[in-house]
């Protein structure tokens, strides 16, 4: 800027200051009032709440509640906020279908209310009441996805996923406990269901459930199909636990009687494992689906978890997903029986802190794939694969290095399981398996400083198995946890926990493979479990060699940070169109690495499609095909296979 020029900024500067000296500045507006805190005393009426799930076409549930309007509240009149559900327990963040939610219409006594959205906390609807009503009539519409490009599809025509958070407002001011709740539901002709809940009348088609209070029902979903199975997994047991199963296609509820065992062992390990339980009955609600958005969320007496087709008619084929319901289990005394404090709300409008997913979920992550093991869900090969791949992908992620492992319990929060560009960068909720890593350690040392007299069994049952048949949540915090390693066996645990969640390094914390008679090696032959994996996922995992994976197409999935194709400048999201000048094939690719492991050789040469762009990508990588797995070191104790080991 010339001297002139600057002379004339400043002078219009100093004008324009002039000019504000005499012009208010900005004020914030003051905060609405803010909406009643959550109180623990009785709500004093029942909510009725029905819900048609039949317009299967349109994916469409229709819903109508009756709520009753407290004794002061309608003495005088006044405002009633109406709540939508937006914390979920298991989910671990604000994941409430409020953008799925439509056509509110309020009423008390005929006269349609005019309801008014809080504008700063925008899941609370404010109702006002006239004087002198008693209840107030609420009906809107769960306007679920139509396709996986809006969110999860929970409506097809053969099978249908009621979450009752997603279709039910419940009064602020009130612990969730303390709101009762009868809801009744219409299903398609002939359909069955399974759900925890249980009924107290049908008609036609409309079922109505048992008044339970609140909490209890979002707790309590409901899988239900054209196309149903229920097994009794304990027979003649004081607490039933039962299979219910839905799928796409009749001739996948077609059980072995193997398989049926299989899951009653199950329970039997699990009982074994705990010395307790906490439910009345426990329900797994499986969905066998391609159709039906995937999910796997814990409840207190149940699971909600979706398989792949084939679950049962290609056991042999899909062993990689069957540590599912052995980890949802868990989480009925891990999770919900006990869980961590921060993880604990009144109601389903409170945020959750997740400090405490290290055990919430890591410990169960451990405890799902040796309960599968235990049962004979999965072999305990199978699960010494899985547990080689899961030391891998930690041991090779590079985000370790500066982000620790507790702070991935915000991840939920932060990143809403959205995908992510580098996950291998930006860390994702690893607590969840870097968690079984760090119990796996845990487990190894209590049995090698106790001389095999104890082991992570003895705590499960110290920690986990407390209060037998009581569903009244049990809170702790980090201390908490410190104690009861204490208890079974002393030791610093507060320094190795903190140790392996708040300090980065450079590997995964995989003493327990060494201190268990095992070392992670790598070679060129496939891991089973991998395999399994990919199979089930539609992908090809290349994750340990070129450093990606690929899915169907020849989508790029995922790439590691700092790998061979990272370096080669490969994002996820392109397609690979060739490779070596051949149409891409996942044989192709794999043969073209193998011819690529002479240091002479020339780097792979991939065509991607970025978009509209077409690209060739040379890759200069000779280290041939790399898959994980774990070898046993000679004179060392297998102490992974008396883990693994069922209890008797």
């Amino acid at each position: 800027m010339s001297t002139a020029l600057a002379s004339v900024g400043l002078v219009g500067l100093s004008q324009s200051a002039g000019a504000a000296d005499s012009q208010p500045q900005p004020e914030p507006l003051p905060l609405p009032d803010s909406i009643p805190a959550p109180r623990d005393v009785p709500f004093g009426g029942t909510i009725r709440l029905s819900v048609d799930a039949t317009d299967l076409a349109r994916h469409i549930m229709t819903v109508h509640e009756t709520v009753p309007v407290p004794a002061a509240l309608a003495a005088t009149g006044g405002d009633l906020p109406l709540f939508y559900p937006m914390w979920l327990p298991g989910d671990h963040s604000p994941t409430g279908a409020l953008d799925q939610f439509g056509g509110l219409v309020v009423k008390a006594g005929g006269v349609t209310l005019p309801w008014l959205r809080d504008n700063v906390t925008v899941s609370a609807f404010h109702i006002p009441v006239p004087k002198g009503a008693h209840t107030v009539d609420v009906s809107f519409q769960l306007l679920s996805p139509v396709s996986r490009e809006e969110g999860r599809v929970v409506m097809t025509p053969e099978m249908l996923n009621v979450q009752w958070n997603a279709v039910a407002l419940y009064p602020a001011g009130y612990f969730t406990r303390q709101i009762p709740v009868e809801a009744s539901l219409r299903l398609p002709t002939g359909w069955q269901y399974g759900t925890a809940l249980r009924a107290q009348g049908k008609a036609g088609d409309v079922v109505t459930f048992k008044p339970v209070p609140f909490n209890t029902l979002v707790d309590s979903p409901l899988f239900a199909g054209r196309y149903f199975r229920r097994i009794d997994l304990a027979p003649g047991a004081a607490v039933p636990v039962a299979l219910n199963l839905v799928a796409d296609k009749p001739g996948e509820l077609e059980v072995s009687d193997a398989q049926i065992a299989a899951h009653r062992a199950l329970v039997t390990q699990a009982n074994l494992l705990y010395g307790s339980h906490h439910y009345d009955h426990y329900d797994f609600l499986l969905a066998l689906t391609e159709e039906l958005g995937g999910i796997g969320l814990e409840h207190h007496q149940s699971s909600e978890n979706s398989g792949p087709r084939g679950y049962f008619t290609e056991w042999d084929k899909t062993f990689a997903t069957r540590d599912l319901l052995a980890h949802e289990y868990t989480h009925s005394w891990n999770g919900k029986y006990r869980r961590p404090a921060g993880l604990w709300a009144p109601n389903f409008n409170t945020p959750q802190r997740g400090t405490g997913l290290w055990v919430y979920e890591g410990q169960t992550q451990y405890w799902g794939y040796v309960l599968a093991a235990r049962a004979g869900l999965m072999t305990a090969p199978q699960v010494i694969e899985a547990l080689a791949e899961v030391g891998a992908v930690y041991d090779t992620r590079r985000g370790r290095t500066w982000r620790p492992l507790i702070d991935t319990t915000n991840d939920p929060v932060i990143a809403r399981r959205a995908p992510l560009s580098w996950r291998s960068w930006q860390r994702s909720e690893d607590y969840y398996s870097e968690g079984q890593l760090i119990w796996l350690d845990a487990d190894t040392l209590i049995r090698q400083l106790s001389g095999g007299k104890h082991s992570l069994d003895d705590v499960a049952r110290h920690f986990f198995g407390t209060n037998d048949g009581s569903f009244i949540t049990s809170t702790y915090e980090f201390d908490d946890v410190v104690k009861a390693l204490n208890d079974i066996q002393p030791y610093d645990w507060a320094t190795f926990l903190r140790k392996r969640l708040d300090e980065t390094s450079e590997h995964a914390p995989l003493d327990g493979f060494t201190r268990g008679g095992y070392r992670l090696v790598y070679t060129d032959q496939p891991n089973k479990y991998v395999g399994s994996f990919a199979s089930v996922r539609h992908v090809e995992d290349f994750a340990f060699s070129l450093g990606l994976t690929i899915g169907k197409g020849g989508a790029l999935g995922n790439v590691e940070w700092g790998s061979p194709a990272w370096q080669a400048g490969i994002t996820r999201d392109a397609k690979v169109i060739a490779v070596n000048g051949e149409a891409y094939d996942p044989e192709v690719l794999r043969e073209a690495i193998v011819d690529a492991k002479d240091a002479h050789a020339a780097p792979i040469a991939l065509l991607l499609q970025e978009g509209d762009r077409y690209v060739t990508v040379s890759v200069p990588y000779h280290g041939g095909l790399r898959y994980p797995h774990l070898e046993r070191v000679e004179g060392k104790p297998d102490m992974l296979a008396a883990i693994l080991a069922p209890r008797h």
